[in-house]
């Protein structure tokens, strides 16, 4: 009966909700094994009440025992609480559904690079070999693409050629809940956009490709999101600078909001829903500001 509710849950958040197969995917992820726990609790115990506390706290322990962190136990609760107002309004369901506990857990913060090392990601002062060739301009034009816009790495990777606009220095983007936002790209990034669609072209005519994807693979088709993540990491790795797609959406979002954006502007720029989302970039610009007072300040308290 729950795993029945399960799907139709899942197909609830596709269908009314919107929500991305990669959202969905990870309720699925995060409830499966719950419901599988339960159902066995039931089988074994037959005369317990459906929602017995005890059943969460038993499975709440096993998670953590297993070496599950707390952040991923929360965002189980939070898929859990979704769940079970999906359960409450098929009424019959509602004795499935458990009082919810808190789980508190400190946030990481985002890695990012500095701003000299991305300045350095745009000199071409390195001494590779294969500059002049299309596997290089097009992994370049993806970390800066990452860098200048603030892109998440899926969002990379679904662009088409039709989504640039060189003329007005924009970029049309399909995010988190199929939300379309228009970003900018800036002269020098178009200057290096032009470029690279010309190497494209001779890359498509040699392939004999009809891809519309902004990025192609050595086939001559779109590149995965795992190709994107593994090649951007390769490019930095040759720069001798070591950083994840996310760590350059983050950098995006420092390097604005330390040179004085405001953080409705960044967060617009990213996509976020929430304000609060955003706001993390402030303790990231005061972990920076202390880090550099400490080293500079003969007051400070930090040994020299």
């Amino acid at each position: 009966m729950l795993q029945t509710a399960l799907t139709g849950f899942l197909r609830d958040l596709g269908e009314k909700r919107h929500r991305s197969a990669k959202t969905i995917d990870a309720y699925r992820q995060d409830l499966a094994p719950w419901l599988t726990f339960l159902e066995k609790q039931h089988a074994d115990l037959p005369g317990a009440q459906k929602n017995d506390p005890l059943f969460l706290r038993l499975y709440l322990r096993q998670r953590t025992e297993a070496g599950v962190s707390n952040r991923s136990l929360a965002r189980f609760l939070s898929a859990l609480s979704s769940f079970q107002r999906y359960l409450v309004a098929q009424c019959e369901l509602r004795q499935y559904t458990f009082k919810l506990p808190r789980i508190k857990y400190t946030a990481a913060l985002p890695a990012f690079i500095v701003q000299a090392d991305a300045a350095r990601l745009f000199e071409h002062e390195n001494n590779r070999l294969d500059k002049q060739r299309y596997f290089y301009w097009r992994d370049y034009m993806m970390v800066a693409f990452l860098y200048v816009t603030g892109l998440r790495r899926e969002e990379l990777a679904s662009l088409t050629i039709a989504d640039i606009d060189l003329h007005r220095g924009l970029m049309s983007v399909v995010g988190k809940g199929n939300k379309e936002r228009l970003v900018p790209t800036g002269e020098k990034t178009g200057e290096d956009m032009k470029r690279y669609l010309a190497l494209r072209k001779e890359y498509v005519l040699h392939k004999q490709s009809q891809s519309t994807a902004l990025f192609l693979n050595r086939r001559g088709t779109a590149l995965s999101v795992r190709s994107v993540d593994r090649l951007v990491k390769k490019f930095g790795r040759a720069a001798g600078i070591h950083f994840t797609p996310h760590a350059l959406r983050h950098s995006f979002a420092t390097h604005l909001l330390e040179n004085g954006a405001s953080l409705l502007l960044i967060k617009e720029l990213l996509g976020h829903s929430s304000l609060s989302t955003t706001q993390k970039y402030t303790h990231v610009t005061a972990e920076a500001m202390k880090k550099a007072y400490r080293s500079a300040h003969p007051r400070s308290g930090a040994k020299r």
